[in-house]
């Protein structure tokens, strides 16, 4: 079973899904004129814009919710990998990979937006809504959805459930058959809560855990002051060749890089495109250019706090799959979170273990709360109109067994079962929004088209010329009906 799971990884990451990410991130940051890096001030007003209301989140709750499902393990153990088999230069790829997936994250989230249904009483949507409406395509969009339920309910938790246990059992000696029970328990009070639960619970702990990892870095890096110059140096150098140490792995570097940035920020694969969908905006070019920003707060932040705490204090190996060593300082230390942890602990004795396992658990507890809200999602648009809540109950408890089996078992497996999950979900997230670019470089123009006036954007489908944008649609006729009434009055 192992390996067939292997085999598996390797063909969904080959060489052809780190070109495609690459490819088509450069793509949209043309097509929109670096869309990314033009708002960038207003992408930081928009996070406080617009109130949560009876059935949507506000765009900060939005930005918290998508930002628990970037921020994960990936950021600290991912990033470790990353350096483990693609030596310092995969770091540099990694901000290339952020760049341009601020662009792909801008599409995915936009057409999000535009897409979106009323459900009950809350807003949902994402890929596969848009795969539907947008381009009109029952059946992609059906298998889409069948992907994320399959790798966000049962694929890619184990994955955060096993760095927990395992951060614990390092750092505290804690046993990880009772991490698992605990996080079962804790996460099942959270998602039997609904959605707004799960906002409320992501807005809080979100912003303190991304601003307590960043200080401790700026600790670790004001401790090594001195090397400073030398690490980005290094960087630079290795990811283009000519150090001299790590010059043959450029390839692995940009493959490694591109990889575990899919991984962390997982622009264009679709997770932000849930949790964008239930943000209360008067435009979805808002809601793109919010999560836009939450790409650059993941990987240029918090992956970079990683990558510097770990190479400012030499706390690493690099041994590219299937070769000799390169550097191996550390003897007996897997690549993942001892790296981090060791790092820390050069620089605050006694503080790295503890610290690491803690913000680890922050990490991937939120991140576990948005994969359920994702695959909820999926399983609501795959029951149609029916309500079949006996259906969200057998995900909730498969997930939960899911998040306690990852707890127990190795770290290997769960890691290969996550890169299928998410590999998946690129191949079939990116070729979507590919298709869906002429749409939404439309509704872009109307945003900028309409800001230029001095205007707040206010977003009509039938203006823009975007058909199937059915909530919209109702939302303007509502809004016309209401402006006739007091004019009336």
């Amino acid at each position: 079973m192992e390996g067939i799971i292997n085999w598996l990884v390797d063909q969904v990451w080959g060489t052809g899904l780190v070109v495609f990410a690459l490819g088509a991130g450069l793509f949209f940051s043309i097509m929109t004129r670096f869309v990314q890096i033009r708002y960038f001030k207003e992408m930081i007003m928009l996070l406080f814009e617009g109130k949560s209301s009876e059935n949507g989140i506000s765009s900060f709750q939005a930005f918290c919710l998508a930002l628990s499902g970037r921020v994960g393990v990936g950021n600290i153990a991912g990033v470790a990998t990353a350096i483990a088999y693609g030596g310092p230069g995969a770091v540099f790829w990694m901000w290339i990979m952020a760049l341009l997936g601020g662009a792909s994250a801008f599409i995915e989230s936009t057409l999000a937006q535009v897409f979106k249904i009323k459900v009950g009483n809350e807003y949902r949507g994402g890929t596969p809504y848009f795969i539907e409406k947008g381009l009109r395509l029952k059946w992609f969009a059906v298998i889409m959805a069948i992907v994320v339920t399959i790798s966000y309910g049962f694929l890619t938790p184990g994955v955060q459930a096993n760095s927990i246990a395992s951060g614990m059992e390092n750092a505290f000696g804690l046993n990880k058959t009772i991490t698992g029970i605990f996080l079962v328990i804790l996460l099942g009070a959270i998602i039997f809560g609904g959605v707004k639960r799960i906002a409320s619970v992501s807005q809080m702990i979100v912003p303190f855990m991304a601003v307590g990892y960043v200080v401790v870095t700026f600790i670790v890096l004001g401790m090594n002051f001195a090397k400073v110059p030398e690490m980005f140096s290094l960087i630079f150098s290795s990811a283009f060749g000519s150090n001299q140490i790590f010059g043959g792995i450029v390839g692995t570097a940009i493959a490694w890089g591109v990889r575990r940035a899919i991984f962390s920020n997982v622009a264009g694969c679709g997770e932000a495109t849930y949790s964008s969908a239930a943000a209360e905006v008067t435009h979805p070019a808002k809601q793109g250019l919010v999560q836009a920003f939450s790409v650059y707060i993941d990987t240029i932040v918090v992956c970079t706090a990683t990558a510097l705490m770990i190479l400012v204090t030499g706390m690493y190996n690099v041994t590219p799959e299937g070769k000799d060593p390169i550097i191996q300082p550390l003897t007996n230390v897997d690549p993942g979170p001892a790296y981090t942890q060791m790092a820390v602990e050069t620089a605050l004795p006694g503080f790295g273990p503890g610290f690491v396992s803690i913000a680890i658990f922050f990490f991937a507890f939120t991140t576990l709360m948005a994969y359920y809200y994702i695959a909820e999602t999926t399983l609501v648009y795959l029951s149609g109109k029916r309500e079949l809540p006996w259906l969200k109950t057998i995900l909730k408890v498969v997930m939960l067994m899911m998040i306690f089996v990852g707890s127990v078992k190795s770290a290997s497996m769960m890691w290969a079962l996550g890169d299928i999950g998410f590999g998946s979900m690129a191949w079939l997230s990116l070729l979507a929004i590919l298709l869906l670019t002429k749409p939404t470089l439309k509704i872009l123009k109307d945003y900028e088209t309409q800001k230029k006036a001095g205007k707040d954007p206010v977003f009509d489908p039938i203006k823009v010329g975007i058909s199937g944008a059915d909530f919209w649609e109702e939302k303007c006729k509502e809004d016309r009906a209401s402006k006739d009434k007091r004019s009336i009055g």
